[in-house]
């Protein structure tokens, strides 16, 4: 197949950069002739080259971007692509008008984000022309199903995945990243990436100042810091708390993971499945997910990790002191469950199945 790969955004510090670009270079490894497409940037280009994926760059202004639609225009009238994915708003927009009386085999559009459909965007995934939506966990279909008024069969779950061939704590340190740091070898290190507000680091902050007292070992990183201007909300916020550490965004989060003793996610809103949480335990560490979004399909029996409520500091503070008390309950499971049902091959099978589907029926 001839598969076009549309994202507007470019840079891997978001998730769906990472997931884009994944099943670009895995259907790519399966034969598939693929081109990824979004606003232009060095890195992404060099990384699509290296795995023999063409690339191209766009403006991607807004979704009204005639330009942009124009130039998609010409770009699949002469590729002919036998589908198009896209992955975000302006994308899907400006890739709707650029096949406006010129449908491709297979139009498929990504959603990977739990808010529900409104007047303004429910067309956009209405339409005839939108073959299936995929959704990244079952928790999202059903909200747009509902708020999008959509038949149940034109959405499809296919979860987001993990690479465990990578993310195997066999091939990682285990001190390296905390010798990179200067984190001593006895501080019982909690992770949480993500600093926006709605994923819950300051309820995380709370929590963790909860067990100190009893555990003065503890060390919390919050990782993904972008700037100087949220390292510095990050200290603000903890103050004389000097068990707290702001964290760079990361490339190398098996590494970082690998010097971790637990990983939270304290998420409240707008969440998928979070894909730190099933990094952390493809690489056998104990985990803490908050139920939002699709985090119950995944962290989905005590035998893989603890699920708690939204912003329930007592929940979120008993479930480390249980972590502290016994952190190898979960390990193996967890990584076990992840190849079962998460991992990235199970995802590429699932798209190249889905895409195949919806030709054969045209």
């Amino acid at each position: 197949m001839k598969i076009f790969q549309i994202l507007e955004f470019n840079q891997f510090n978001t998730g769906s950069v990472h997931q884009m670009f994944q099943a670009a270079t895995g259907l790519r490894e399966r034969g598939h002739d693929v081109t990824i497409i979004s606003r232009p940037d060095r890195v992404l280009e060099a990384k699509a080259l290296e795995n023999d994926v063409r690339f191209h760059g766009f403006p991607f202004r807004h979704q009204f971007d005639v330009l942009t639609t124009r130039a998609l225009r010409r770009l699949i009238r002469a590729a002919h692509p036998d589908v198009i994915h896209v992955h975000k708003g302006i994308s899907h927009a400006l890739a709707l008008g650029a096949t406006w009386r010129h449908p491709v085999g297979a139009f498929v559009v990504n959603r990977g984000v739990s808010f529900p459909l409104d007047l303004w965007n429910r067309g956009k995934y209405r339409t005839r022309r939108v073959d299936r939506i995929v959704t990244v966990c079952k928790q999202i279909k059903d909200v747009i199903v509902e708020s999008g008024h959509l038949p149940d069969e034109k959405v499809e779950v296919v979860y987001a995945g993990t690479e465990v061939t990578h993310f195997d704590p066999a091939k990682w340190d285990p001190r390296a990243f905390r010798r990179e740091k200067g984190i001593a070898d006895d501080r019982f290190v909690i992770a949480q990436v993500g600093v926006r507000d709605w994923k819950g680091w300051k309820e995380l902050i709370d929590s963790v100042s909860d067990v100190v007292p009893q555990h003065p070992n503890a060390q919390l990183l919050l990782i993904g810091c972008r700037g100087e201007e949220e390292e510095n909300e990050v200290r603000a916020y903890a103050g004389p708390r000097r068990w707290i550490t702001p964290i760079e965004y990361r490339t190398d989060m098996p590494n970082v993971f690998a010097s971790c003793d637990l990983v939270v996610d304290a998420s409240w809103a707008g969440t998928g499945i979070t894909g730190t949480i099933r990094e952390a335990m493809a690489m056998e560490k104990p985990v803490i997910a908050t139920d939002a979004g699709g985090n119950r399909e995944l962290v989905s029996s005590p035998s893989v990790g603890w699920l708690i409520p939204q912003k329930d500091r007592t929940a979120l503070t008993a479930a480390i002191r249980e972590v502290l008390a016994d952190p190898q309950r979960t390990a193996r499971g967890a990584r076990e469950h992840v190849i079962r049902g998460f991992s990235k091959e199970l995802r590429i099978t699932r798209l190249e199945d889905l895409y195949s589907q919806i030709l054969v029926r045209r």
